[in-house]
């Protein structure tokens, strides 16, 4: 079992990491007390999975109720935070009740959203079951829902009191979702960890069979990447913004398929892709480099086809990323493997044949 502090303005927290750790929760809570009452909130998927084994560690813990969500990206909405809220309320939840988040990335992120809205804020402890959740998103209190307008638009810094990263939940996750989280890590190789990245040059065959010490080598490496990253910068007002390396096109391509086309690590691969190609466009990154990005990201597995939509269309969701300001794209971009740097005012006209070049990947 392995620990790794996230020290922010909030509070510090830790993240623990082991095999078969997520059977140990309601110990691992004693640290967290007084707790009123504890709230187990999942979805259905995960519940028949993993739910049992995490209810029978809770019990010990003040468990009330266990509250089951769709946990679909197109479920990522106001109205299911509500629900929740309301289901809180009906059991009697109060400031000192703790809500347990079992579940990959929406899950996460609309508990997350829930605890930090409900009585003006309660505690939360994030046990994620999917890889993008242990490497990336169950870390750093970035909570929120998706609009029509834009992906996670509606939200809240709100951070855990606790992470519980157990790989041997992954053992049930489908090989899709599995992949998916894979994209994530090799964000974290292009931002700021060559060595990560390199690692997973030569050993991704290891890690995509799961095999422990090279799953739990690149495990750690992320998540300590994700503490640096989220200590240095809690509210993403500078160094924070770089991992957002890939989302930018990334969140586009979601909301044009409407949340249902592409997992969100699907589409941050086909973003990283289009960001490393943009890169080169504007002189910052050399050509090689981008090939050795996109290569790896296409050696995860074959991405799902992009959805049909003008580049014009594209270009006005990507103004609607929170990193724009006045409507003007600011996009993270690669200078090399293991750096990045925001770049402001990108010529529209080099997007769009980025898009366009992203398209003619899509048919092939």
């Amino acid at each position: 079992m392995k620990q790794i502090t996230v020290n922010t303005p909030s509070g510090a927290y830790a993240v623990i990491s082991g095999q078969g750790i997520a059977a140990r929760a309601g110990a691992l809570l004693e640290s967290l007390e007084p707790i009123s009452s504890v709230f187990l909130i999942s979805s259905p998927t995960v519940w028949r999975r993993w739910g049992r084994l995490v209810e029978k560690s809770l019990l010990r813990a003040h468990l009330t109720k266990a509250i089951l969500f769709d946990d679909r990206e197109s479920a990522k909405t106001m109205a299911t935070v509500e629900k929740l809220c309301r289901a809180l309320a009906q059991a009697g939840a109060d400031r000192r009740s703790l809500i347990v988040a079992l579940g990959g990335g929406v899950v996460g992120d609309v508990a997350g959203f829930a605890a930090a809205s409900y009585a003006r804020g309660i505690r939360i402890v994030q046990v994620p079951t999917t890889l993008l959740a242990q490497v990336d998103s169950s870390i750093g209190g970035k909570t929120g829902v998706n609009l029509p307008e834009g992906k996670n638009l509606v939200g809240a810094f709100h951070q855990p009191r606790l992470v519980i990263t157990d790989s041997k939940l992954l053992k049930t996750l489908p090989a899709r979702q599995y992949r998916a989280g894979l994209y994530e890590a090799i964000k974290y190789g292009v931002i700021g960890d060559e060595m990560l990245f390199r690692f997973l040059e030569r050993r991704l065959p290891e890690v995509l069979r799961q095999e422990p010490g090279a799953l739990g080598w690149v495990l750690e490496r992320c998540i300590r990447a994700k503490a640096e990253v989220v200590s240095a910068d809690e509210w993403e007002s500078g160094l924070r913004e770089i991992l957002n390396f890939g989302h930018t096109f990334g969140h586009a391509l979601e909301a044009a398929g409407h949340y249902r086309k592409l997992l969100h690590g699907e589409a941050v691969g086909w973003g990283m892709i289009a960001a490393a190609q943009l890169s080169v466009e504007i002189k910052l990154l050399a050509p090689e480099q981008a090939a050795r990005i996109a290569q790896l990201v296409c050696r995860v597995g074959r991405l799902p086809r992009l959805p049909s939509i003008k580049p014009e269309r594209l270009i006005e969701l990507m103004r609607a990323d929170k990193k724009a300001r006045g409507g003007r794209l600011r996009i993270v971009l690669a200078k090399r493997i293991g750096a990045v740097e925001t770049v402001e005012d990108v010529p529209e006209h080099l997007v769009k044949g980025t898009l366009r070049e992203l398209a003619a990947r899509r048919k092939r």
